[in-house]
């Protein structure tokens, strides 16, 4: 069943980002669009004329349904997801231990050493905030506790 109810082959794997959504609980199209947004940071934002056949399609295939308010929920059969859905989209509680934490903070000064590469000034704009960040966390590598927020 999972290898056709959660397939990729149609729809660039739109279902399963719909999917992994409603995972998250109930939401409307609309709300899954704005959620597809807000989890690739505004590279993909799905149209209307994709979301509701898709959405559509799910409700055949019995992985939802669609609530009373209108809003889709996952049916108990699809909650979870396979096996191999489980880590491929962040759950959004932030990291787990303080090896997740760094590799989130490695990506991020990543982030900003390309930025500096292509445009100085946005980078230039937040030293301030920077030089506090690498403060605290000097002091968190020496024991002490370099306060808190």
């Amino acid at each position: 069943m999972w290898a056709h109810g959660w397939g990729t082959r149609h729809r660039r794997g739109l279902r399963v980002w719909v999917l992994h959504c409603l995972d998250q609980g109930p939401m409307s199209g609309a709300e899954v669009i704005a959620q597809i947004d807000r989890m690739t940071m505004g590279w993909w934002r799905p149209s209307p004329g994709s979301i509701y056949p898709l959405l559509e399609q799910l409700e055949q295939e019995k992985l939802i349904h669609k609530n009373a308010d209108g809003r889709y929920e996952l049916n108990e059969s699809a909650r979870g997801g396979p096996d191999w859905m489980q880590g491929m989209f962040p759950s959004g509680s932030g990291p787990r231990n303080p090896d997740d934490a760094m590799r989130e903070i490695e990506a991020y000064v990543t982030y900003l050493e390309d930025l500096v590469r292509t445009d100085r000034s946005k980078v230039q704009a937040v030293g301030a905030r920077m030089q506090s960040v690498i403060d605290r966390l000097q002091a968190l590598g020496k024991g002490s506790s370099g306060g808190s927020r």
